[in-house]
């Protein structure tokens, strides 16, 4: 390596969901000697802060305009995404040219979220190499491949056939429609725009050098060497997980450090250290987007009460007016609501036996990451096709059913799923539940950990982008 080490760009989508991973990954690339700059928009202005505190002294951060401003009241997504993907591309190209390519330490790859395929071009036509990161599962962007590819017939959401087995694709599970994206579902539908947004994403499979997931080699071993035999340089760097809840070889890298709500740290951790019994406490969250209805937030707190188990339930202030007005009083002796929690502390600690779930993929890496059992309530997006593979794949968890008529959960159903992953003896579906749950913690820990297979495919990229900061015309492969 040179005097100074390599220098990426990184640009995440304005999301925490999106944020969150990318940065952990800079961490361990900036751990590795590596120069890493992270331009964020003006989207992220009110986070701006908790970033720059979060990425420390060995991580920059630029901040670009995308053509946002405090007072925008977009009516639509669509409206936003638009008017980001319009400004972004003309911002972002500015701050390379203006700023890093005539520096004393110029860069030498630009890292986007997929979201992005125009950022490809960007990288090409200003002499970077390219590297796209993707915030799913390998399975999901494989099932996206298929249906892009016309690989993939989707029935009627009028047939009966939405119960039996979809014809099979390569190194994927036996697939119903009910396990797909719920974008390929609804299709052109009622999202258009975030459609073709996410199908997108496989522009840059023929064109970037670098294809990183967010996962590991073990956790989709079938689909990786599928799409590795299709000639894309896919390489796995996850779970980014920060580094003390998996190896321990980074011992400032406690927390994400990005979040969009305040957390109720003390008042949980207390409440979760005054539980007696290990592994006695139902941990219910669903994420920082989802929006359950009153019926269906009734349902759940009638099933959790049912079950007689202590539990700690994250109810948004946004949607805390959702919930029955007997809960709280009628669980005071058993339950702690909150508005936000520390979730990797929560699902580390040794009173959580159990995590009620959306399913999105970071909150499944971070519990199979510490070994927690789930119960998956899949609401939109990937979060079905995450919830076949805790359940059929990986065999961690238990998936509440729905009515097929209104596709709605009852009390009973949430009260037999946490029952049957919490159940007591070495019998028994909730055992072989746990135990594959320790399995693929262990699996996630070997990856990241020195010369896991993660952490090789993170060594591999530093070392040879760093051997390009000093040579010119060396071979990537």
């Amino acid at each position: 390596m040179g005097e100074l080490g390599a220098h990426v760009l990184v640009i995440p989508f304005p999301t925490q969901g999106h944020i969150n991973p990318i940065l952990q990954f800079s961490k361990r690339l900036a751990s590795k000697g590596v120069k890493v700059t992270i331009v964020a928009t003006t989207l992220m202005s009110k986070s701006l802060p908790q970033l720059q505190k979060a990425a420390a002294a060995s991580i920059q951060v630029d901040c670009i305009s995308d053509g946002y401003n405090p007072d925008d009241n977009f009516s639509t997504v669509d409206e936003c995404l638009a008017r980001f993907n319009d400004v972004v591309p003309q911002t972002l190209t500015q701050l390379i040219v203006d700023k890093h390519l005539n520096s004393d330490h110029p860069p030498t790859v630009l890292i986007y979220d997929s979201v992005f395929p125009w950022a490809v071009d960007i990288a090409k036509n200003l002499g970077l190499l390219s590297a796209v990161f993707y915030t799913q599962s390998c399975s999901v962007c494989a099932i996206f491949y298929h249906f892009t590819q016309a690989n993939l017939k989707i029935p009627s959401t009028h047939e009966s056939s939405f119960s039996l087995d979809l014809p099979p694709l390569p190194a994927l599970p036996s697939l119903k429609v009910t396990d797909l994206p719920s974008f390929i579902v609804e299709s052109t539908e009622s999202n258009p725009n975030i459609f073709q947004l996410v199908s997108s994403q496989f522009y840059s499979f023929g064109k970037a050098d670098w294809i990183f997931f967010n996962s590991f080699d073990k956790l989709e071993e079938e689909v990786i060497n599928w799409v590795l035999e299709t000639k894309w340089a896919v390489k796995t760097i996850g779970p980014t997980v920060p580094s003390m809840y998996l190896d321990k070889k980074m011992e400032d890298d406690t927390e994400y450090g990005l979040s969009l709500f305040s957390p109720s740290t003390e008042s949980c951790m207390h409440w979760l250290d005054s539980r007696g019994k290990s592994g006695s406490v139902v941990y219910v969250a669903f994420g920082s987007l989802a929006s359950l209805g009153e019926d269906q937030m009734e349902e759940i707190a009638q099933g959790l009460k049912n079950t007689n188990a202590p539990f700690l339930w994250v109810v948004r202030a946004s949607e805390e007016g959702k919930l029955p007005s007997w809960f709280k009083e009628e669980t005071l002796e058993k339950g702690l609501v909150v508005n936000w929690c520390p979730q990797l502390d929560v699902l580390a600690h040794q009173a959580v036996g159990c995590f009620v779930t959306h399913c999105g993929w970071n909150s499944t890496l971070e519990a199979l990451s510490l070994g927690v059992p789930m119960v998956a309530i899949p609401q939109w997006s990937d979060q079905m096709t995450n919830t076949k593979y805790v359940v059929d794949v990986w065999k961690v968890g238990v998936r509440v059913k729905v009515n097929n008529e209104n596709g709605f959960f009852n009390r009973d159903e949430i009260e037999v799923c946490i029952k049957q992953v919490m159940e007591e003896g070495d019998e028994g579906n909730g055992h072989k539940i746990r135990q594959n749950a320790l399995k693929w913690k262990k699996l996630a820990i070997e990856a990241v950990d020195q010369g896991g297979s993660s952490d090789t495919n993170i060594q591999e990229f530093v070392s040879t982008i760093s051997l390009l900061n000093t040579q010119q015309g060396v071979d990537l492969y």
